[in-house]
């Protein structure tokens, strides 16, 4: 059985990771085809989206240890697996020219809290639960943590989540700006099929620069970010979709977007 369910449907590339008796770990096998897959949807111009969640009752409890091979003589190095398995998933999520929505549907801890958070729109069940376990065996926060949660948490949200290792519920997470949406368990999979079909029939170009541009404002001043946003959106008027949206605009009716 794959570790990675990959469907394709409706401009949405659809990556659930499947190992659900082990609340979705990672390995080294998982972070591969996460790799794989990533990097074929951001290369691919009829994905206009890419979902990602987790089977069964959990998103992703972090790194299994099983996997390291603690009890071998030539255990994994940390910064191996983080070089190599995961730091990748996170450059790509956030590196990819189109949006990347994580579907939180249980429990999301550790490195597998970490990604679904580095996502450009986050949407939570209400029984989620996000944990910075980092603490609980003596580790820091990876998987982009450090960086993410100060940014979107603010400091002290952040260093109690991470000095502290308690759940945080998905209430609490949207209440925080750690994540879009928490939705009732019963309607959790409406809503994010809501969602991803939205920006799958969007002017995908523009969304992506969106990203790029919200991304990159983190190191620019006002002034450098104003040149930005005018390149950008000089670039963002010569697309199809930009005059498709202009002519439905015009014309009082709904813009048929094509991402070109």
């Amino acid at each position: 059985m794959s570790v990675l369910i990959e469907e394709t449907r409706d401009g949405v590339a659809r990556l659930t990771m499947n190992r659900p008796q082990q609340l979705n770990s990672l390995t080294s096998e998982l972070c591969a085809s996460l790799n794989d897959s990533l990097t074929r949807a951001a290369a691919d111009s009829a994905i206009r989206c890419v979902l990602l969640t987790g089977a069964g009752r959990a998103f992703c409890a972090g790194q299994d240890l099983d996997d390291i091979g603690l009890d071998t003589k030539t255990p994994r190095q940390i910064k191996d697996i983080l070089e190599y398995d995961i730091n990748p998933i996170i450059r790509l999520i956030r590196g990819m020219d189109k949006p990347v929505v994580c579907a939180v549907n249980g429990v999301a801890a550790g490195a597998g809290a970490n990604i679904a958070f580095c996502a450009d729109i986050v949407i939570a069940a209400a029984s989620a639960r996000f944990i910075q376990a980092f603490r609980h065996i003596g580790l820091i926060p990876d998987a982009g943590g450090s960086w993410l949660l100060p940014r979107l948490a603010g400091n002290a949200r952040a260093l109690g989540m991470a000095l502290l290792g308690e759940p945080l519920n998905a209430e609490k997470a949207e209440q925080w700006g750690l994540i879009w949406k928490s939705v009732a368990d019963d309607e959790f999979i409406d809503e994010v099929e809501k969602i991803v079909s939205s920006l799958a029939t969007g002017p995908t170009t523009a969304l992506g620069m969106t990203k790029r541009a919200f991304i990159e404002s983190a190191g620019h001043s006002l002034m450098e970010h104003l040149n930005l946003e005018r390149d950008f959106q000089q670039a963002a008027s010569t697309t199809e979709d930009y005059k498709e949206g202009i002519n439905a605009f015009m014309n009082k009716r709904k813009a048929q977007f094509h991402g070109r």
